[in-house]
């Protein structure tokens, strides 16, 4: 299930205290952005059914747990609002599992994703933007457990898009608190001892805080 982050909501009220006394932070051409916080990677509740057949298995139903981490973006701005995005963070570990027999598995994997972003200009000192790009996700550290311990568990690298949404509030002229939210599109191939099991869908939320300075 997708969980409301409480964390989020009370740094969105602390940054609005904030931004009251604060002036606005401009974005131009040629800027660059530094951006320090943390972040929660939330799979969707269900991840899809596998075809167990290959294990003597029927239908599986698959879930896929969700972690939080530190994260760390860079964005340089190619024009006044519109700027190019690159987030990166320490490895997110997932817990792999089936319904009715639980956890079969875990995993690592790093979500790189680049993005064109628009920062709508305005007079206030919350500053709402959106963004797409794409989203490279590599799994590494897999391991079976449970009912599958014992099998080779893989699971295959992922692109897709990737959105992006949030708001800056200004706490300095170069300085600003955001509060965002990602989606992004996670299907990845799962393989046992080499055989096809088919498609997980996790398709997460990645949603956060983090400190963003302009230099």
């Amino acid at each position: 299930m997708r969980k409301t982050s409480a964390l989020l909501l009370s740094a969105m009220a602390a940054a609005v205290s904030l931004a009251a006394a604060a002036p606005a932070m401009a974005q131009s051409k040629g800027d660059w952005t530094l951006g320090v916080g943390v972040h929660a990677v939330d799979p969707k509740s269900d991840a899809g059914d596998l075809n167990g057949a290959a294990l003597g298995l029927g239908k599986l139903s698959t879930k896929v747990d969700s972690d939080v981490k530190p994260t760390i973006t860079f964005e340089y701005f190619v024009a006044d609002n519109v700027g190019i995005e690159v987030l990166g963070a320490l490895p997110f570990k997932h817990d792999v599992s089936i319904d009715g027999v639980g956890k079969v598995g875990e995993t690592k994997q790093l979500p790189p994703v680049v993005s064109l972003q628009y920062h709508f200009a305005n007079s206030s000192k919350v500053t709402p933007f959106v963004g797409l790009g794409v989203n490279y996700t590599k799994f590494f550290s897999t391991d079976s457990k449970g009912a599958l311990a014992g099998t080779k568990l893989k699971l295959e690298d992922s692109w897709g898009l990737a959105a992006h949404a949030g708001l800056d509030f200004a706490v300095s002229d170069k300085g600003a608190l955001r509060v965002d939210m990602r989606w992004a599109d996670i299907d990845t191939k799962v393989k046992v001892n080499g055989n096809k099991l088919g498609t997980a869908k996790i398709d997460p939320l990645v949603y956060g805080v983090a400190y963003v300075f302009k230099f």
